[in-house]
């Protein structure tokens, strides 16, 4: 198995399609499912992270024209 923490998010992706591929054509033995799924459990966390980051981000303007950052309201949870 790879070491994926060395990869980049693209060949991460490129492996991720390369083992479904090959699990439809042919079958994945158990290290290739053990690395499956290490990827696509490092893929979602990484997009969460992204995602969670940008939304602590946002800034709203209120009615009465302070701005409030949502991070800050609703915990900037990690």
């Amino acid at each position: 198995m790879q070491d994926i923490t060395k990869l980049t998010m693209e060949e991460k992706i490129a492996r991720i399609n390369a083992l479904y591929h090959k699990s439809k054509a042919e079958g994945l033995n158990e290290e290739e499912k053990a690395e499956q799924q290490a990827l696509r459990k490092d893929y979602v966390e990484t997009i969460r992270n992204a995602l969670r980051g940008q939304l602590n981000n946002i800034d709203i303007e209120n009615e009465d024209g302070t701005i409030e950052n949502l991070g800050e309201k609703f915990g900037r949870k990690h």
